[in-house]
Parts: C-alpha cells; sequence; structure tokens
C-alpha cells in the first residue's frame, strides 16, 4: 500500500505565490516611478493650459474685432460678446464669443479675463494659474502683447 497520499489538484501542488516582501518590493518601485513622473505631467499640463489662454485669447480678440467691425466700437464687457446688444443694430444673430453653458467667458484656470477699455482701445489678460496680478512661471500674467 501506498501511503503518500496523492494530492487531488496536482497543479496547485508546487505552486508558490509571493511574499508580502515581494509585494513591498513592487510597490515601492512603482512608488518611486510615479514620484518620478508626477512632477513632470503636472507641468505639462500647466503648459497647456498656457497654450491654451493663448489661443483662447486670440479668439477673443477676433471676436471682439468683429464686434467692433459690426457696432462700430467695443463692448463695455466681454458679456458683450455673448449677449444681444440693443444699442448695436448690426450685433448677431449669433454671439460672437461662444462658451460652454453660461458661465461666462473665463480663461483655462477658471478666472474672469480682464478686459478694460480705454477711448477706443482695449487691453485683455488673464491672471495665469495663481490668479493674482504679476506673478511668475505660470502663475504669470499673459497679456495680448504675449500673442
Amino acid at each position: 500500500m501506498n501511503l503518500l497520499r496523492r494530492s487531488p489538484f496536482p497543479a496547485l501542488r508546487n505552486q508558490r505565490g509571493m511574499t508580502l516582501i515581494e509585494i513591498m518590493i513592487v510597490l515601492a518601485i512603482i512608488g518611486a516611478i510615479s514620484a518620478l513622473l508626477l512632477p513632470r505631467l503636472g507641468g505639462a499640463q500647466d503648459k497647456a493650459k498656457v497654450k491654451e489662454a493663448k489661443i483662447q485669447m486670440g479668439q477673443i480678440i477676433n471676436s471682439l474685432s468683429m464686434y467692433n467691425l459690426d457696432c462700430g466700437r467695443y463692448p463695455q464687457a466681454l458679456s458683450g460678446l455673448l449677449q444681444a446688444d440693443s444699442s448695436c443694430s448690426n450685433w448677431g444673430p449669433e454671439p460672437y464669443y461662444k462658451t460652454k453653458g453660461n458661465e461666462g467667458i473665463k480663461d483655462p484656470w477658471g478666472h474672469d479675463y480682464i478686459y478694460e477699455l480705454s477711448g477706443g482701445e482695449f487691453t485683455l489678460k488673464s491672471l495665469g494659474k495663481d490668479g493674482a496680478d504679476g506673478g511668475s512661471g505660470f502663475g504669470a500674467d499673459i497679456s495680448q502683447d504675449d500673442l
């Protein structure tokens, strides 16, 4: 008689799972790689938002020029590009600038663009990532002169 019993699951008999130490080493490697890559991805996203702000500003400036051609003046506020102006008989029928929803004209960081009208000239700028005047890096102001 054979005293050794055979396993009913021969495929599982010699398999060995990962130890806790091996799992911890794999997690440490994944963590180290993530720590190296995430700051670069964040910088790339901020860089893309700066480019997006410049593109939006170019579109806003084009919309302001079309408004000026139709109405003979620039609007008092950027909201004049979105809704009909009763003092302009040539306005529309479509808005000069289209936005998502009814949130107004916002920069990529969700801040309002700064629009100032002085005489027959306007200035347009975004306050950048920090939303404050001045700043450096991705928090620097972006003006129409930067386009």
